[in-house]
């Protein structure tokens, strides 16, 4: 009997793209026979046509299954629910919009079997076609949590990449809420071959990451797999605490040898919302932890599910 590779696709508003990876795909396919194939398509509550594209493509093709979120529940969510809904010896998670090649899975598939990796994952040398500005800030955020965190991330990995089935369990069992699924995959280990492109360009549509969003995933990110903000607000505090005694004992002096004029107060208004202002950072970091526990404690769904394929 033939073992079987799932592909997770996360789908939200790709009406366009879909055509294209799923003629891509197919033909990937061909050049990995000895497997049997399913195409999972996560529709995370698209506002356009996405879930009429799946619908017609699983009319056709067996192999096309799909699941509908009740509204967007994000990537992550998206992901968790493909995983959790695959069957395959192999999963594979991609995006449809065709920044990931699936002309790299057949060797992705001949590194797992032949050479005993657990997990294939890919990573991009080059930003070519992103805004400058959104790239430099990216390599920061790397370097920054790859400080911070005891798990390594790879500056330019995608969430594509193909896993055993061990891989994929050790990722279900991970039942947490805020999920960051790039530092998942390093937590749970396992032999990793990491392979290179350029970065491609989508295919149609656009993207679905603003400015704004990848800056709160990457505190996400952060927040999730390090606590060393939480060791810096206080180091600040202490640091702070010894400034104000030294000057404490400066002021005491220079009044006892000088007297006591009245003067400065534009400095120590600068001084007082100075400090408020780092008073209220450290309150900041406090509370995305706070917050991060309060969402966890409520053991809500991550994900509900809308439909499926089997639902015909």
């Amino acid at each position: 009997m033939k073992k079987k590779i799932s592909i997770v696709v996360p789908s939200y508003n790709e009406s366009k793209s879909i055509p294209y990876f799923y003629e891509e795909i197919c033909n990937a396919s061909k050049q990995i026979k000895e497997l049997d194939f399913e195409y999972i398509f996560v529709d995370d509550g698209s506002k356009d046509d996405t879930l009429n594209v799946i619908k017609d493509y699983a009319s056709k093709d067996k192999r096309v299954k799909y699941i509908s979120f009740s509204r967007n529940f994000g990537k992550e969510a998206a992901i968790l629910a493909g995983l959790e809904y695959s069957i395959g010896d192999y999963v594979a998670v991609m995006d449809a919009d065709l920044q990931d090649p699936p002309s790299l899975l057949d060797e992705m598939y001949h590194l797992i079997k032949d050479e005993g990796y657990d997990c294939v994952a890919t990573r991009r040398v080059t930003r070519k076609g992103e805004p400058v500005i959104r790239s430099f800030f990216a390599r920061l955020f790397y370097k920054i949590i790859n400080k911070m965190s005891d798990i390594e991330m790879v500056d330019g990995a995608r969430d594509y990449r193909l896993m055993t089935r061990q891989v994929v369990n050790a990722i279900i069992s991970i039942k947490e809420y805020n999920r960051y699924s790039k530092g998942i995959f390093s937590f749970v280990g396992f032999k990793t071959k990491w392979l290179e492109y350029e970065n491609i360009q989508r295919v149609a549509g656009e993207s679905k990451w603003s400015f704004w969003k990848l800056f709160i995933y990457a505190i996400e990110g952060i927040t999730a797999f390090s606590t060393a903000p939480l060791v810096f607000a206080a180091i600040i505090g202490i640091v702070f605490c010894l400034i104000s005694f030294i000057l404490i004992l400066f002021i005491i002096i220079r009044t006892m040898i000088f007297g006591d004029p009245v003067s400065g107060w534009p400095s120590l208004v600068c001084i007082i919302f100075f400090l408020s202002g780092v008073q209220l950072f450290s309150i900041g970091v406090i509370g995305q932890y706070l917050s991060k526990t309060y969402l966890e404690t409520k053991r809500r769904p991550i994900y509900i599910i809308r439909e499926t394929e089997k639902d015909k």
